[in-house]
């Protein structure tokens, strides 16, 4: 995992770059070209920058976003994500994720994810873990695209939204596996704020600098305070939740699914991968 000046450019192999705005803030872009999908190789540099940041007392707000214009993080590595790489932070997904997302909600820094393009499946769910949500009216797309593969969304997508934007919601996303813009998230509730792209930018940074000048404790505090009142899913619900799907993944349907999401063009570049969820509503019923 790169570390690096706000100046510098990203580093080849690395899918995590940090940028320290200043050591109370610092920005992480996301960059795993050419789909930006979510694989093992993201998921170790992910567990070394939560290694970073619990022992890092100086930082207080840390901004994810990608260096990607089309994704801000897209799905699993479908082919790979069983994979544990030789680096460090790397280990099985399934029983360790809950363990992530967990130390990500209740550290003692503010997560922000500022979403520009598609966050599909795993990467809206990273952002739902995320303490704040900031999106692009123009370019964010957000979709748990499961249920239209003949699976479900597992690790976190259905407990954050149920939380966030509760039952009739979350039912629509999950069963309509389709595509939500920001003005929609803003609305529903589980977006922050959707923004004009030309000012999300300065619009983030303006408020992670904000943050940056309080005491650490006191957001900390704060933090925890509405943690303990906003039915933050437990570590208990979400490894729950990756099994169920691990189990649906053995579904003859799911097989069946997969394989027609390969024939069409699943985790390669083109038309596919950017309108994954209309594509999938073009399928015929199994």
């Amino acid at each position: 995992m790169e570390e690096t000046s706000k100046t510098d450019g990203m580093s080849p192999g690395n899918r995590l770059t940090i940028m320290r705005q200043s050591p109370a803030y610092w920005r992480v872009v996301i960059s795993n070209p050419p789909l930006n999908l979510f694989d093992p190789k993201m998921f170790a540099e992910l567990n070394v920058l939560m290694d970073n940041i619990e022992k890092d007392n100086d930082l207080k707000v840390i901004v994810f976003e990608s260096g990607d214009e089309d994704f801000f993080m897209n799905h699993h590595d479908v082919v790979n994500r069983t994979t544990i790489p030789d680096q460090p932070g790397a280990m099985p997904f399934f029983g360790n994720w809950p363990r992530f997302v967990t130390r990500l909600a209740q550290s003692s820094v503010i997560s922000i994810a500022k979403v520009r393009g598609r966050a599909r499946a795993q990467g809206f769910e990273f952002a739902l873990a995320c303490d704040m949500r900031f999106a692009s009216r123009e370019r964010a797309k957000f979709a748990l695209i499961e249920v239209g593969g003949s699976s479900i969304p597992g690790g976190g997508g259905v407990e954050w939204l149920s939380a966030l934007i509760g039952r009739s919601r979350t039912l629509e996303i999950v069963c309509s596996a389709d595509d939500f813009d920001a003005e929609i998230g803003e609305r529903y509730g589980f977006v922050n704020r959707a923004i004009p792209d030309a000012e999300l930018d300065g619009f983030v940074d303006a408020l992670a600098e904000r943050m940056g000048r309080f005491e650490k404790r006191a957001l900390e505090t704060g933090k925890k305070m509405v943690n303990g009142r906003a039915g933050v899913p437990s570590e208990g619900d979400l490894w729950t939740s990756n099994h169920i799907l691990q189990g649906v993944d053995l579904w003859p349907e799911a097989a069946n699914a997969f394989t027609k999401m390969l024939d069409a063009g699943l985790g390669k570049v083109g038309d596919f991968e950017l309108n994954f969820a209309g594509r999938l509503g073009d399928f015929p019923a199994v």
